[in-house]
């Protein structure tokens, strides 16, 4: 599911799982497992990429679909377990975008410290309205982080993806580099990270994401409670069975 190998001290992570390296609970798992070791390891900084042509689909729509609610919920516990280990964890995270990023894919690159997305690789974009569900409480909380406020409630309203030079000038991503260029710059970033101290690094990161420490605090669970009754309501998971066969040609 994951590759792991260390360059000069770097920790690079290639997401291999299937194509599209689709959210579900086992691999949101693993990630987030890779993670939290991560915290204990001699790397200095972090790295996170995909293999192929797809940085990240998102939810596995199609185990949604044969999983019903039970599974909903634990597949929710699941991702939010993820994205609180990359999103707070207390080292450098560079993302190399190397590909489409949607959906949850596209809050899992949020999550970093900078994203750098290979010129004209694919599309970014959370797509959760269109399929009939809203933002768990904490992917909410790292979108509002991560983009420009006055796009916040195009990108989480309209499920629209943008290409990567939009992506660049609305906010999605930091940079946009030709796709020779996606990991020697990436490198590079973390790199520079990993020059600092350690310790004002994670202090520094830890304030900048504060207020989404305490909105999670303070309503969080009474979000994600609200969250999960619509996910795995019967209409919700008749708009997810709708939109596997209308668009994922379901075998």
């Amino acid at each position: 599911m994951i590759d792991v190998k260390t360059e000069a001290g770097i920790a690079v992570l290639t997401m291999t799982h299937g194509k599209a390296n689709a959210l579900d609970v086992e691999f949101c798992e693993a990630l987030a497992q890779r993670f939290d070791d991560l915290r204990g390891a001699d790397a200095k900084a972090i790295v996170l990429t995909a293999q192929g042509k797809i940085f990240g689909a998102g939810v596995d729509l199609k185990r949604l679909d044969a999983g019903g609610a039970p599974y909903v919920r634990q597949f929710l516990k699941s991702l939010h377990r993820l994205y609180d280990a990359v999103f707070f964890h207390p080292k450098p995270v560079v993302m190399a975008i190397n590909g489409h990023a949607m959906a949850g894919g596209a809050v899992l690159a949020a999550c970093g410290d900078r994203r750098i997305m290979a010129r004209d690789s694919g599309r970014i974009g959370v797509t959760e309205i269109l399929v009939g569900v809203p933002f768990p409480a904490l992917a909410f909380e790292v979108v509002r982080f991560a983009v420009p406020a006055r796009y916040l409630p195009e990108f989480t309203l309209t499920g629209a993806t943008y290409p990567t030079d939009a992506a660049l000038q609305m906010g999605w991503v930091d940079e946009v580099v030709a796709p020779s260029e996606l990991m020697p710059r990436a490198l590079e970033a973390a790199s520079f990270y990993a020059s600092l101290s350690p310790a004002a690094f994670a202090q520094t990161k830890a304030q900048i994401r504060q207020p989404v420490t305490e909105r999670m605090a303070s309503s969080g669970a009474a979000t994600e409670a609200a969250v999960t009754a619509i996910w795995a309501q019967p209409a919700s998971l008749a708009n997810v069975a709708a939109y596997v066969a209308r668009t994922l040609k379901k075998p």
